[in-house]
This record gives structure tokens, C-alpha cells and sequence, in this order.
């Protein structure tokens, strides 16, 4: 059977050696880093857990077909806790819980938006629709023009909401600000603005109003390390610590990997899971590329990044698992992050108390808090070593003065700051875009890098620099397309 190389042990690369492994092939996965997951992964500060990056699960059916696909039943590997409220989102010193139960939402939408409860079960009907139609087209393969007029893309053409924004499309149903943000914000999980996001993605609020919001106990990472587990189980082998310096090319053909302790690995297709554009710059050289050179690169439009504080306190504060904190103007806020590329005054603010759930992540009476600022990405040439301790502090002030997060400060028992630059420099993230490629309708489908690589044979890509596009809902089914072709392949190569 075929052997398989991966590049990197991030989520996509995790689940496709998984699946293949499953299948019979040889796979090798080479992860740089001394641990599985890339910003699927963990850390700890003492006697702290982290997640990297994602901190909750939607659309657990994916995940559980995935496993499938590989023999397994994602349930032994995981304990899964579903979220109720999902969410809690600040506006204005309010504090306002989020359901999947649609009589609760309403109560809440009755109690604090009165007058668009129609607009609500309206839009859960109609983006079902939307979201029958588009999906799809996200678990297929894009990889020629003449796909456009494909019975099911034509089919879907009238629910992609073309020309508009996700704050238009939110705007057909609601007539309240606040809530039309409680249902566009989720643009951010692609590091995007609702005003300028494709209207398509109102289906990501949709996800997790009709599919809930899960936390893993011992946190998302639980993910990552439970396929690294399967793909051994099946006799795939994980090299870590053992990062890729380039690709061995002979003509267009990749024929091996030279590792970054000088060691050569042969194998007979590659899967590339490395940050895309991190990937084309640093692996393969410019002459070996058109599409994709560096100068070219540097024209395609990127996700915002994210300013993190990972921090470890002596108190367990009655705070939901999830806080959404607005700014005032919110809409001044993602303008500054997406357009100006300046650090705004006031932020809008993430905070993951997953301790409230989880014993598991801190000692008794402590808890592991996760604190996430969207900010511009590193094409905005801001100064982070000049500016990261301030920015810090304004965002420990906007917690204690409008969340429950009163007295934080008074209980850091350990503490970790992650910028734009070290996602650049420690994560090998380009230009510090924490979602990738954008998801204009210019970078999507056709126009996103194909799941069989154009520009190099035996290359495949999986990850959120590929179609679908980020996210780990979108990630996953991105191995299932990309596996999915190389064992088509094996019956019948082109």
C-alpha cells in the first residue's frame, strides 16, 4: 500500500493519516512541534491547562463521522459536555445567555430584543435551507470552473446570499443592533467582519443555534490527541519534533521531504497540513511556483490575528464557560482590526472560564482562563514588543471594569501573553493571521487552493488554507475531501 507523509500534526493533518492509516497505508506524520494539535494543541503553566486555540466544539456529527470513517467511535476517546447556556454576551453592562433550546431563546429574545422573535424562528427555518444547500458544496471537491454549473451548485446559487454581507443577511430578520451582532459575530471565526464576510456564513450562527456548542473534558485539544491515538492504533507513526525544512522536488513532482535534521523521507503523496502561506514561502521555492510565489502570496487577503492572555488564578469565578465582551462600537472595533489595522481603544474580548465545567484544567478553587483579543494581523507592522504590556493592561481593565472578572488582576498566579509575532515566529503562522487565507468569495471554493494542490503533483492540503476554509468543522471535512481523492486516485489515477 501507498506510504503517506503528512506535514504537520495540526487537526486536518490529524484526521486524514487517521483515515488513511484506518485504510491500510503506510502514514508518517512530521510535526515540527514537541506535541500534537499545531493551535489544536495544549500547554500548562504549572498546574494550569490550556487550549492553544479553539476552545469549543460544533457540529459534533462531523467529527463523529470522521471518526467513523475510521472504525471508531468518537465517544470512547472523548467525553463530550454540551453548553447550555452556549454563550453569554455583554452589551452595554447587560449580560445575555445564549440557547440551542428554542424555548429559552425565545424568552431571552422576548425579554431583551422584544419584538423579533418572529425574525428569529423565521431565520432558524430559512438558513436550514441555506444550510441544505450549501453544504453540499462544502463537502465536495472544487477543482474545475465547469463545477459552477453543476446541477448542485446552481441548485445552491439562490441561497448563497451573493452581494451580501453577513450583517445584511442578519438584518433581513432582525431590527434590533445587539442582535443582529449575537448572530454575526461568529464572522470572527474567520477573522473576518460581518460587514464584509459573504452572506453565505450566516450558517455559522445557524451551527451552533440547531447543533449546541460542546466542551471535551480536558478541553478541545482532546480533539487532536484523540486522532493522534487512532492513527497510531492503525499503524500510523507520529514523528514529533522532527519539523520539514523543504520539499524534494524532482521537475513539478514532490518525490520526498527534507527534514530540519537533514534526514531524507521518501513516500508516494504528500499531505500538507503547515499553515498554507507559511507552507509556499518557506518549503518550496519561488521559481517551483506560479500561482502561489511569495509576491503573490503577499496580495491574497488574510484573517485578522488574535492577542491571547493564558492565565492561572487562585479563584473560580462564577462566570459563564464562554463571556463575549462587545465594544461599545463594535462596528469601529472590527473596522480597526480588519481595515485600518490600528489597536483599538476598546476592544472586544473573549473570555473561556472552562474551570466552571472542568476540574480537570486547574487545581480546586483555581481556574484556567483563556483571554482572547481579535487585532490586526502582522501586515500591520505594529510594534508588539513595544506595545504588548499596555495593550495587556487595557484588556485586564476592560474585564475589571465590565465583567464579572472584577479583581483578576489580584488573583495571577501564572500568566503567559501570546501576540501576533509569536504566532508568526513561535507557530509558524504567516503574518499572524490566526484564520488563514480570508473567505472572500474571491479566496473561496474554485478561487481557495485545491484539496490536490495545482501547482505541485503527488501534493495534497488540508487545513483551513484549503477549501472548505478554517474552522474545525470546515478542517475536518477538508481531510475527508482530500482522503477521499487520493483513494479515488488509487482506483482510477488520472
Amino acid at each position: 500500500m501507498k506510504k503517506i507523509a503528512v506535514v504537520g500534526a495540526g487537526p486536518g493533518g490529524l484526521a486524514a493519516s487517521m483515515i488513511l492509516a484506518s485504510k491500510g497505508y503506510d502514514v508518517h506524520v512530521y510535526e515540527k512541534q514537541h506535541y500534537v494539535g499545531g493551535r489544536n494543541g495544549h500547554f500548562s503553566l504549572g498546574d494550569y491547562t490550556f487550549d492553544i486555540g479553539p476552545t469549543f466544539l460544533s457540529m459534533p456529527h462531523i467529527m463523529e463521522e470522521i471518526f467513523q470513517s475510521a472504525d471508531r467511535n468518537v465517544h470512547d476517546y472523548m467525553d463530550l459536555i454540551e453548553l447550555s447556556p452556549m454563550y453569554e454576551l455583554q452589551f452595554d453592562g447587560k449580560r445575555v445567555p445564549m440557547y440551542r433550546d428554542r424555548r429559552k431563546m425565545l424568552r431571552v429574545i422576548r425579554e431583551y430584543f422584544p419584538g423579533n422573535e418572529v425574525g428569529y424562528q423565521r431565520f432558524m427555518k430559512e438558513t436550514k435551507e441555506k444550510m441544505d444547500a450549501l453544504t453540499p458544496l462544502l463537502q465536495t471537491r472544487h477543482h474545475r470552473l465547469r463545477d459552477y454549473v453543476s446541477k448542485r451548485t446552481l441548485k445552491a446559487l439562490p441561497k448563497l446570499s451573493l452581494g451580501k454581507s453577513v450583517y445584511d443577511v442578519l438584518s433581513e430578520y432582525f431590527n434590533d443592533e445587539k442582535l443582529k451582532i449575537a448572530f454575526t459575530f461568529q464572522a470572527k471565526y474567520l477573522g473576518m467582519s460581518p460587514w464584509e464576510c459573504p452572506g453565505a456564513f450566516s450558517i455559522l450562527s445557524y451551527m451552533e443555534h440547531a447543533h449546541g456548542v460542546f466542551h471535551p473534558k480536558g478541553g478541545v485539544n482532546q480533539l487532536s490527541k484523540a486522532m493522534a491515538r487512532v492513527t497510531e492504533e492503525h499503524g500510523g507513526q507520529i514523528h514529533l519534533g522532527q519539523g520539514v525544512r523543504n520539499f524534494v522536488l524532482d521537475g513539478k513532482k514532490i518525490t520526498g521531504l527534507e527534514l530540519e535534521s537533514g534526514e531524507k523521507v521518501t513516500a508516494d503523496e504528500f499531505i500538507v497540513n503547515a499553515d498554507f502561506a507559511h507552507a509556499m514561502n518557506h518549503l518550496v521555492e519561488d521559481k517551483d511556483l506560479k500561482k502561489f510565489k511569495s509576491d503573490k502570496l503577499a496580495k491574497k487577503k488574510y484573517s485578522c490575528s488574535t492577542f491571547m492572555i493564558y492565565v492561572g488564578l487562585d479563584k473560580l469565578y462564577d462566570m459563564p464557560h464562554h463571556t463575549i465582551l462587545f465594544a461599545e462600537d463594535y462596528q469601529k472595533n472590527v473596522n480597526e482590526m480588519t481595515k485600518d489595522l490600528v489597536l483599538s481603544e476598546e476592544p472586544s474580548i473573549y473570555i473561556h472560564n472552562a474551570s466552571v465545567t472542568d476540574d480537570t484544567l486547574a487545581p480546586e478553587g483555581h481556574s484556567a482562563v483563556y483571554i482572547l483579543a481579535p487585532v490586526p494581523n502582522n501586515y500591520s507592522e505594529i510594534d508588539w514588543d513595544e506595545k504588548e504590556e499596555v495593550f495587556k493592561q487595557l484588556v485586564y481593565e476592560e474585564l475589571e471594569k465590565k465583567t464579572g472578572f472584577s479583581d483578576i488582576r489580584e488573583h495571577i498566579v501564572a500568566e503567559k501573553v501570546l501576540t501576533p509575532k509569536q504566532w508568526e515566529q513561535d507557530h509558524f503562522v504567516h503574518k499572524g493571521a490566526t484564520f488563514s487565507l480570508g473567505h472572500q468569495l474571491s479566496q473561496m471554493m474554485y478561487f481557495r487552493p485545491h484539496n490536490r494542490f495545482q501547482e505541485l503533483e503527488h501534493c495534497w492540503l488540508v487545513g483551513g488554507g484549503t477549501h472548505p476554509g478554517s474552522g474545525l468543522p470546515t478542517i475536518l471535512e477538508s481531510a475527508r475531501i482530500t482522503t477521499g481523492w487520493i483513494r479515488e486516485e488509487e482506483v482510477q489515477p488520472t
